[in-house]
């Protein structure tokens, strides 16, 4: 099969048609997803660990390609693409990394305009090895992500929740379409993690962005997703808006798989999920 145009204003902007993933050593960690995501909309992938929502996410960006199945991502069949395709798809896949990945002994400043790299000719070091708009650029990517007064102060000295704003605003120097976000706020505590949950539906919401995010913590993904999927053992198991999605529903995804592929309980899975 041919490649799909590669278009930047594709609707949906990402469409998974029945993809399995099987992996040498035999596990299935895929089974049978079909989703469409439309532009702008904060969707949070839930489950337990090893439920395939990291494995999901990586075949969004080629990272990963299915057993079986399709992922169309902005009209780019990626799933079938040769790597010079991808590479120009993943210029417009900004990612978000629960360790951040930033440079500790840069400053902030320069991390983010580290995020401009893509799409300039030749290696840079230091701030003033960028043109002057980038530099400015990247300065309001800071100011953005409310860290415009610590853009010369180095990355290590920095909080976690700091720090993933300042990887996000890095991000946000690709100019991508999208942004995936593998467990974000994992290492992050309350306050800063709703902090950075807020940032990610402002930015789907006034740049009419999408954005894929794996989470553990189930109230965050009630209190500020558009759409909540549910994964269990590589199937969708729950596909909902957020709005007047019921306690019931969310708790019936953390069921664990016995060997036989029926659900059973797990003692370790709270009884009750906050919904502020």
């Amino acid at each position: 099969m041919s490649l799909n145009r590669f278009d930047q204003e594709a609707d949906p902007i990402v469409r998974l048609s029945d993809i399995s993933k099987r992996f040498p050593n035999g596990t299935l960690a895929l089974d049978k997803v079909s989703l469409e995501i439309p532009r702008g909309q904060l969707l949070c992938l839930i489950g337990l660990s090893g439920s395939g929502k990291s494995t999901l996410l990586r075949h969004v960006n080629g990272l990963h390609k299915p057993t079986s199945g399709s992922v169309d991502v902005m009209g780019m069949r990626v799933s079938e693409a040769a790597n010079k395709d991808l590479r120009e798809v993943r210029r417009h896949v900004g990612f978000v990394f629960q360790q951040f990945g930033l440079i500790n002994r840069a400053t902030c400043l320069e991390n983010v305009l580290s995020g401009a790299l893509g799409r300039l000719n030749w290696p840079r070091y230091g701030v003033r090895s960028y043109p002057k708009q980038l530099r400015r650029l990247a300065f309001d990517h800071l100011d953005r992500v409310g860290l415009a007064d610590q853009a010369y102060q180095r990355a290590d000295t920095l909080s976690g929740g700091q720090m993933q704003r300042v990887a996000i605003a890095r991000s946000l120097m690709q100019e991508p379409q999208m942004l995936l976000a593998d467990e974000p706020v994992a290492s992050l505590d309350p306050e800063s993690s709703g902090q950075v949950l807020e940032l990610l539906l402002k930015i789907a919401t006034e740049e009419n962005m999408t954005v894929i995010c794996t989470l553990h913590q189930v109230e965050l993904a009630l209190g500020w997703a558009h759409r909540i999927v549910g994964l269990r053992a590589g199937k969708v198991v729950l596909d909902r808006s957020a709005i007047g999605l019921d306690q019931r529903d969310v708790m019936d995804v953390y069921q664990r798989v016995d060997v036989t592929g029926a659900p059973t309980s797990d003692e370790d899975v709270p009884t009750s999920i906050s919904n502020s």
